[in-house]
């Protein structure tokens, strides 16, 4: 399978797979990487597809660099991205984990996909923000004075994050998407991921002991079969 480095302005991207005419855009969640597309494309470039995967601020290449992995720095990112990739593809999908998928569906409700495969998703920022004040015994009141709170899980909590997650729902997202959520889920409860799942007509499957973070060898081949399936 032929692979490809280069950059789309000023995003590392990698490209997996011969010409076609059409493709997946693989989006990373925290901690990831472009090159986790390449087990997505070990799947989807045999049935006749390329896939192109990116570093988003923060990861990859582009640690230590000054963007931030927030929203208001990716969302404009992925448009970038997929105004490039319409340019040269006839039909692309998205393949993306975790906030990943919730930056792609802020960024491309507009855009005409093919299919969406979203692995644990986050699907309501807001609620999920919330949760981790809860955990962290930070009210909104405190939260809005200090602005940003660093917890002993590994996040920061912002009240710019909050209030931007608040002005920017995920409302409009009516593209075919196909669902792998975890059991034990612990950024996404059972109730709200099928409570979106109702709401935008998504296929929903139910990994059995599954985290949010797929990374157990039966995990992974429940995630392989899934997306054999589907991509």
């Amino acid at each position: 399978m032929t692979e490809r480095n280069f950059q789309i302005e000023h995003i590392p991207a990698v490209l997996y797979g011969d010409a076609a005419e059409k493709a997946y855009l693989f989006v990373h969640g925290q901690c990831g990487c472009k090159e986790e597309g390449l087990a997505f494309a070990e799947i989807a470039c045999p049935s006749g597809y390329q896939v192109l995967a990116i570093d988003l601020p923060e990861h990859g290449e582009r640690k230590g660099e000054k963007d931030r992995f927030n929203p208001w720095t990716a969302v404009p990112e992925l448009k970038t991205v997929f105004a490039y990739m319409k340019s040269r593809w006839s039909e692309i999908g998205v393949r993306a984990n975790s906030i990943g998928a919730h930056f792609s569906m802020l960024a491309l409700g507009g855009e005409e996909l093919h299919k969406a495969l979203f692995v644990s998703p986050i699907v309501d920022m807001e609620r999920l923000i919330c949760d981790m004040m809860g955990w962290a015994g930070v009210t909104e009141d405190i939260l809005r004075r200090q602005g940003e709170i660093s917890t002993d899980f590994g996040q920061t909590l912002s009240w710019h994050y909050l209030c931007w997650a608040r002005e920017h729902p995920l409302s409009v997202w009516s593209h075919p998407t196909v669902i792998l959520y975890a059991e034990r889920d612990n950024l996404t409860t059972m109730k709200t991921i099928k409570t979106f799942a109702h709401a935008h007509a998504a296929s929903l499957t139910i990994c059995d002991q599954g985290e949010h973070w797929f990374h157990t060898p039966g995990q992974l081949a429940f995630l392989r079969n899934w997306e054999e399936m589907h991509a």
